[in-house]
C-alpha cells in the first residue's frame, strides 16, 4: 500500500476527515494543511484505518504494556530503597515512624482525658450524696466509689496500650 492511501479507513472515519478539513478550511487553512490536520486527528482518535486488511494494532498496546511494566518494577525498586535506607539509618525517623508515633501519643492523651472525666464524675456523685446526707457507696472492698473508678479506669486504659 502507498504512502498516504486512506482505502484502510472506514467511510466514517473518512467523513470525518472532511468534515475536519472543511473546519480547517473555514479557519483559513491552506488545502494542504487542512487535509493534513483533519488526517491526523482521525489517525488519533481512531489509531489509523479500521477496515480488515490494515495494519494490526497489537503493536502499540504491546508498547504501552511494557511501558506500564517498567513503571511498576520502579517503584517496587524505589520502595525497596527505601526499607534499606531505614534499616541501615535507624536513628533518623521517618516520616512513618513519626506518624506512628504521634498517633499513638494521641491516644494516650485521649486515654489520661477520659480518666479525668470519669474520676472527676465520680467525685462528684460522692459530694451530692454527702451533701444530701447519704453516707458515699462503698465497693465489695471498702474502698469509696472515687478510687475504684480512678483504678477501673486507669486498668482499662492499661489494657488498651
Amino acid at each position: 500500500m502507498p504512502r498516504g492511501d486512506k482505502s484502510s479507513y472506514t467511510d466514517k472515519q473518512k467523513r470525518n476527515a472532511e468534515h475536519i478539513e472543511e473546519s480547517e478550511k473555514d479557519q483559513g487553512r491552506s488545502e494542504a494543511a487542512a487535509e493534513r490536520i483533519a488526517w491526523a486527528t482521525v489517525n488519533k482518535q481512531d489509531g489509523g484505518g479500521k477496515k480488515s486488511g490494515s495494519a494490526n494494532k497489537t503493536a502499540t498496546k504491546t508498547t504501552k504494556t511494557s511501558k506500564t511494566a517498567a513503571t511498576k518494577k520502579a517503584a517496587v525498586k524505589k520502595t525497596a530503597a527505601k526499607k534499606a535506607a531505614a534499616k541501615a539509618a535507624p536513628g533518623k525517623a521517618t516520616k512513618k515512624t513519626a506518624k506512628k508515633t504521634a498517633t499513638q501519643a494521641a491516644e494516650k492523651a485521649t486515654t489520661k482525658t477520659a480518666i479525668k472525666k470519669t474520676v472527676k464524675k465520680a467525685a462528684k456523685k460522692t459530694v451530692a450524696k454527702q451533701a444530701t446526707g447519704k453516707p458515699a457507696s462503698k465497693t465489695a472492698s471498702g474502698a469509696p466509689a472515687k478510687k475504684t473508678a480512678a483504678t477501673g479506669a486507669r486498668k482499662r486504659a492499661a489494657g488498651k496500650s
